[in-house]
């Protein structure tokens, strides 16, 4: 028979550098999860991903036990990797701080596809062309065949 679920906790934490620290701790403490065996497990899982920021999506059981499911880096940090910045404009409609290629938004749609809500790569380019825009960074080059740009 199926555990019954107690919860769900959403947390973006640095790959193999999960601690009981805020936000972590309090966030897991709150559920009555073991906060010790999560980091020890999620560090264990992402020692090759060290460093880069990792969406988890913990299910809390009834019985305090969990699993968690970890998915692809944001894209808004897969472009400021991609553009070579800190962070995006303040004013992105008026300042660019950055550019990326068409085939550096390929590179992370591919990348995204399993957590994206979208079924075709051009739909999933089209997604990070937008999360590029509305960060400030410009997207240069001719957009590849059913991407309209506005």
């Amino acid at each position: 028979m199926a555990k019954e679920i107690s919860g769900f906790v959403k947390l973006q934490v640095k790959g193999g550098a999960a601690n009981p620290a805020p936000p972590i701790g309090p966030a897991l403490g709150s559920k009555g999860v073991n906060i010790m065996e999560f980091c020890k497990q999620f560090n264990a899982r992402t020692q090759d991903k060290a460093g880069k920021v990792l969406p988890v999506l913990l299910t809390v059981y009834t019985d305090k036990s969990f699993d968690f499911v970890i998915k692809t880096p944001p894209a808004a940090v897969q472009l400021m990797e991609a553009a070579k910045q800190q962070k995006g404009s303040k004013e992105p409609n008026r300042q660019k701080v950055g550019k990326v290629t068409w085939a550096q938004v390929e590179a992370i749609a591919k990348d995204k596809m399993p957590d994206l809500n979208c079924f075709e790569l051009v739909s999933a380019m089209s997604m990070v062309a937008g999360t590029a825009r509305s960060m400030g960074f410009t997207v240069e080059g001719t957009p590849p065949e059913g991407i309209t740009v506005k």
